[in-house]
This record gives structure tokens, sequence and C-alpha cells, in this order.
């Protein structure tokens, strides 16, 4: 935090106070580091995963010059290191923060496309008086900010900026994201001045002239370069393989969540081929056998020989835990209460780190919309009139269909993976439903991709929507409630530009769903884990909210039309994810 108006002690009270806001993703230490002449403080809380000792506390420093407060893992730090060696640099711990620290000395802003792994750091150059916020170019860890004259302010987390009174107005227009989204998309927050820095972007703020500016470092696009199949499988499985290797990489304990599909199958099985000791995987199952995978994850289990946590998680547990989890929340998703639940548990197996199968869908074509964007492409170049006529209707699909009337991704996104219509959104609200519309056309402002083939334009859209603003979020949020990380190696950089640069007719060619992958790794899978129907990470969700005393309390004092879906939920007729947007603005308002 910098403030020109505020003593030096008070800035290190309230970056204190933040800190503290944090600890549960940062159990194991705590620092600040202070320039007194300059306004400036940085706090750090530490979940230490590489290089246990004292050595590794932050904010660290480099040179007496450099000085870094970090989130994160760097996976390729030890062959940077070895580069910067050879250049001159001398280390004194074995972490990788001093090597974005001796990254930065070298190349300077330059450096920030050397780094692969996942992150998000402050880092304040003493010497130039230059404060700079970096983010990971898949936008894995957030890095939230809000800059003015004389201020700036940052943490990974909104509920962090609490201390900061300045701050605290709230974006009055965030419910209404979370109604048509599911979750808030960024640029937008709950509060009204504090936004996330973009993926693959840095900050840099000048202190001489408190000016602040944007810049990009990484970006990713799609061609189609690889043209034989045979050929990209051949890369895909060196990409996953490597960074596989690369994600094993900790001196804390680290498991792999294990569900039974097909991506975690994948890096399951790479990781019990990598790790040198036994490999912990963990698992979620239920009583109910149409949400349970036990059956596939026994018998991943059985092939890989793996020292395996399985936990049966009771409708008891559920609903014992569902205030918690709502607490646990930073900002409003409709998601994310699987990864609460598989956190907590790696979390008492005394796991740091865990490792997911997020990004394989977005990547290899794992979801219905890579299926059904071509008829969405068609709709939305109908008369507008035409796709008015059914938002009074109790269909979903028709009920959706007027957000065909938005140009670009943004209007089929929403037609595909909606929630409530604006002229549902608006009667919830007690608002004007043209305002709805100015509202959720203002913000986020999307590329134009119509150049991009149709499965390609899916993949953007569930990579830079959904996956960004819900998956990637909330399996943050939710797996640091417990002090716990997870590490996303479909996410590494070497994997997305190979992913972006297969021709489509590549990399979505096949029967069967994600069929390249298939391809790739059907030698180390059983046919069981690849050749069966897909159920996603769900939860008996429905069952489950319609008997929760605690959900039955918060609709009792909603408003009539929230008690009317309340009641249409119990009917079968309002999917238990639209329920929860309800829930979420009931339970915020208290």
């Amino acid at each position: 935090m910098v403030h020109a108006k505020l003593p030096v002690n008070a800035i290190q009270g309230i970056v204190h106070q933040m800190c503290d806001l944090q600890q549960h993703g940062g159990p194991d230490d705590e620092g600040l580091y202070t320039s007194e002449k300059d306004n400036l403080v940085l706090g750090n809380r530490r979940l230490a995963l590489i290089d246990l000792s004292p050595e590794g506390h932050m904010p660290m420093s480099y040179r007496d010059r450099y000085h870094i407060t970090y989130n994160g893992e760097l996976y390729n730090f030890l062959t940077l290191k070895e580069e910067l060696v050879n250049l001159g640099h001398q280390f004194s711990n074995h972490t990788d923060t001093e090597v974005i620290l001796a990254c930065f000395a070298q190349w300077n802003i330059q450096g920030f496309a050397k780094l692969k792994g996942m992150f998000a750091f402050a880092l304040w150059d003493n010497l130039e008086k230059n404060l700079y916020l970096v983010r990971d170019a898949a936008g894995i860890k957030p890095l939230y900010y809000a800059s003015s004259t004389g201020q700036l302010v940052f943490a990974s987390e909104v509920r962090a900026f609490k201390p900061v009174d300045s701050l605290q107005e709230a974006n009055e227009n965030w419910p209404v994201y979370l109604m048509a989204y599911g979750h808030v998309p960024e640029p937008v927050s709950t509060l009204a001045n504090v936004k996330p820095l973009h993926k693959g972007c840095f900050l840099k703020y000048e202190l001489k002239n408190d000016s602040c500016s944007i810049g990009s470092y990484s970006h990713y696009s799609y061609s189609h370069q690889v043209t034989d199949a045979g050929n990209a499988q051949e890369q895909i499985k060196e990409a996953l393989e490597q960074s596989v290797r690369s994600h094993l990489l900790a001196d804390a304990p680290l498991g792999v969540f294990l569900s039974g599909g097909l991506d975690s199958g994948i890096i399951a099985s790479l990781s019990a081929k990598y790790k040198k000791s036994a490999l912990n995987t963990l698992s979620i199952y239920f009583e109910d056998p149409a949400f349970s995978e036990k059956k596939y994850q026994d018998i991943l289990q059985e092939r890989l020989q793996c020292d395996h946590h399985q936990y049966l998680l009771t409708e008891k547990e559920f609903h014992d835990s569902f205030p918690s989890i709502l607490q646990s929340m930073d900002m409003p998703s409709c998601d994310g209460i699987n990864t609460w639940f598989i956190s907590k548990y790696a979390a008492s197996q005394g796991l740091k780190a865990v490792l997911s199968g997020v990004g394989g869908d977005e990547l290899f074509g794992g979801y219905p919309s890579f299926r059904r964007i071509t008829a969405a492409r068609a709709i939305q170049q109908m008369p507008k009139i035409l796709m008015q006529a059914g938002k009074r209707s109790q269909s979903k699909r028709l009920n959706r269909m007027a957000y065909l009337q938005m140009d670009g991704i943004k209007g089929i996104y929403l037609f595909l993976r909606g929630h409530f219509s604006p002229f549902d959104i608006a009667r919830h609200l007690g608002a004007y439903e043209k305002d709805i519309w100015t509202i959720l056309n203002a913000q986020p402002i999307l590329n134009d991709i119509s150049h991009i083939d149709d499965k390609n334009q899916a993949s953007w859209m569930e990579f830079n929507l959904y996956m960004q603003n819900q998956l990637l979020r909330d399996s943050d949020v939710m797996s640091m409630i417990h002090g716990v990380e997870i590490r996303v190696p479909f996410l590494y950089e070497d994997v997305i530009r190979l992913a972006f640069k297969i021709d489509p007719a590549v990399k979505y060619e096949g029967p069967l769903s994600k069929q390249v992958l298939i391809n790739c790794f059907q030698d180390i899978l059983p046919s069981e884990i690849w050749n069966r129907p897909k159920m996603g990470f769900s939860f008996p969700f429905a069952k489950w909210l319609a008997s929760s005393d605690y959900v039955k309390e918060l609709m009792q004092t909603s408003s009539e039309k929230t008690q009317k879906s309340y009641k249409k939920f119990l009917a079968g007729n309002l999917h238990w994810s639209h329920l929860m947007s309800l829930i979420i603005l009931k339970n915020r308002k208290q």
C-alpha cells in the first residue's frame, strides 16, 4: 500500500489488518516491509511450499534495492535460476521468490514474460521508486487493486480492503451481474473502486510523479499451426508430462484431486509416474449413486496404487457447513462449494498443495457449448424482436434467448450459460429492465472473436469467462480458506500455447468429448475412465438445498418474488445454481 497522506505507522496498521483478513491463505508466516520516506508498506501472509526455512520469509529483498510480496508458484524457477547464475547473479536461499527478484534485476519488465507459473506479486524498485503489480498470464492467481491520487492499495482478496475506509463504497450493480452470470465477471467487483488486474498484465506505479500505467506482457491467440493429428498428440503428451513434473515440485506435502473423470485421471496418472514418493489422492463420493463417482475413483486408485483418501460427504455435513461456506466466499459465486469440501479434506491430511484438472475442458472441448455454439450464432443473426418473444416464458432456453440481442460472444455466453434473464433480474431487484440491459452491456467489454472458428470461439468463451471468473476464482478462494493451494497443470503456459495453435479439425475431432486427450493417454488410463458419461464435479445440491432449514429461514424473510422462485425450485422448476444467487443476495444483506 502507498498512501501519500497517511503517516507510515497508520499505513502499517492498515496493512497489518489486511494481512490478518487473509491469514487463512497464509498461515505459516507474516511480514511487513516499510519504506518510511516513500509512505509505502508491503505486507505478506505466507503459505510455505518451497524452501520452508525462515529464509523464505516475505516480503523478500534482493540487493537492498528490490522488494517483493508474492503469492503463487513459479514452475520454471530452477531453469531461470541456472540462467541467472550464469549471468552472475548470486542467491541466498532456495525459493522461487528470489528468482523473480533476480529476474527483474536482470531484465526489468521484459523478465515478466519469462515467468511460467501462477502468481500475483508486488515488486518495489527502491532506486527508481516504481512499484509493479503483476498477474500471471492465465489469471490463476487473483490480484485486486484500487488507485487514486497519492494512493495505491492491492490485495489477493476483495475482503482484505475492509480496513481502508476510503474504499468501502459498494458497487450497487454487482447483484445484476451475479444473477445474470452466476458470478461477478472481471473487471467488476463488489466494491465500486476496486478492480482486478487483468491477466498477463502489469501495473506500474511511479511514485515520483504519482502516475499509474498498465501494460501487457503476455497474451494467447488461436492459430491453425499444428495440422497433423499424430504430431499434435505427441506434443500434447510431452507438454503435459513436463507440466505435471514441474507442478510436483514442493518441499511440503501435496496431492491430486481424483474425481474419477478424464482430466483428473490424466493428472493423477502422470503424477504417479513422476512423483518419487507415494502419491496422495483425494476424492469425494456420495451415497446417492446418481452423483457418486466412487466406481471410477476406485478403478483409478487400483491402477495407480496411490495413497488414496476417500471421503463420504453426507447431507448432514453439508447442512452443518453451508453457513460457513457462504461466509468463506470472497466475491459472490454460485459455485465453489465442492472445492471448499475437498480442500477441507486435503488440509485434514496435512496437504499444502493439490493438483487439479481445471482447464482440460476449456482447452480441448469438454463442454456442451462446443456443440451448441454454431446454432447459437445462427439464432443471434435472426431479427431481435424474435429473441424478445420468450422473455416471459417458463422455459429457461426461451427465456435466455433474449440475451442473443447482445452482439458478439457475450450474448452467446449468457444464452448458453446465463442464469436469470434481464426481465427476471429486473423483477427480482425492483428495477427497470432497460437499466438491467444497460448495466450488462457496460461490462465486461469483450474482444471481437467473430473471425475465429466456432469451436475455438467456444473455447475462448469458456477460457476467458467461465473458467476465469468462476472456476479459477472459486478454486483459489475456497482452497486458500483452508490454507491449501490448488495447482492446475493444464494451464501451464506451454500447454495453453500448444492447445491454442492446434487446428480445430484436429483438436475437436472424434466421436467422444476431448477425443484428442483420450488418444494421447488411453495407454495409461483404464477404458472405463474415458469411455463413460460426463458427470462434472457436482453434488446432490437440489435435494440438499431443498431440505436446508438455513435456506428455508432465509427465503421466509425474502421478497415476494424471491419466495415465488424458491417455490419454483422446490417444485423442480428452478435450477439449484439459480437459487444460489438468491441465497447469496439475501445472505449478504443480513
